[in-house]
């Protein structure tokens, strides 16, 4: 993939708003982040989806916010609730992480449990599970990546960003080839410039997470005005 547009490129962002230390100030300057430069949706903290939603009405930036994060070793019936009360506040996409720790002792049918539970729950709504790549070896992510379509989930996810690594082309790749068409990945943690959202949609990404949407599209506007892309960032991502 040579190039992308600006307006293809932030149809495929979500735009993270998860820090524990976000003040509202700070929330409500990344909601206008992502409503100016019209990315597909934001992900935020379970508690800002209200007012996520509030802020956000009319700009067509959908809201959706994370399941059992960043750990995933909550109970099951616990992101379950999760999922009803983010459901009840507005949100309309769900990232779920995995249970990390079921997954790599061989746990698969609690596994695949764990996030059919979720994905009943979200009652046709997007669902996508995170296997915090970071933490698995290939073997992991590929049998994590066919669990999550055994699951009934929409995406399979490369990280939450809060693992100490994030999505490489590589694991993006692998994911890819271990689910049917009908599960797309999103790659997410350090996707930082316009090179890197290339090279994670050129691996078989079709959605990624980011807090550097405006930095990442505004490269975008430059290649589309003519300028030579510099890969210079200066961003922070999830």
């Amino acid at each position: 993939m040579a190039t992308i547009t600006e307006r293809a490129l932030a149809a495929t962002l979500d735009h993270a708003i998860l820090k524990p230390e976000l003040t509202r100030a700070d929330v409500d300057a990344e909601l206008d982040i992502a409503a100016e430069w019209k990315v597909f949706s934001v992900c935020v903290r379970p508690s800002d989806i209200p007012h996520a939603v509030e802020r956000l009405a009319g700009t067509g930036v959908a809201v959706g916010t994370v399941i059992g994060f960043p750990h995933g070793t909550t109970s099951t019936a616990a992101k379950v609730a999760e999922v009803r009360q983010a459901l009840a506040d507005g949100a309309t996409e769900f990232d779920m992480v995995i249970n990390i720790g079921a997954l790599r002792s061989g746990f698969d049918d609690a596994v695949a449990a764990d996030i059919a539970a979720v994905v009943e729950a979200a009652s046709g709504h997007v669902t996508k599970v995170i296997l915090e790549t970071a933490l698995l070896d290939d073997e992991q992510i590929a049998r994590g990546s066919r669990l999550t379509e055994r699951g009934g989930a929409d995406f399979v996810k490369t990280s939450t960003g809060f693992a100490g690594g994030g999505a490489t082309a590589a694991h993006v790749r692998l994911m890819r080839e271990n689910v049917g068409e009908g599960v797309q990945v999103k790659a997410s943690g350090g996707v930082r410039s316009y090179a890197d959202a290339l090279a994670m949609l050129d691996a078989g990404a079709t959605r990624l997470g980011t807090s550097g949407s405006a930095v990442i599209l505004g490269e975008a506007r430059r290649v589309d005005a003519g300028e030579e892309s510099t890969g210079a960032v200066d961003a922070s991502s999830y």
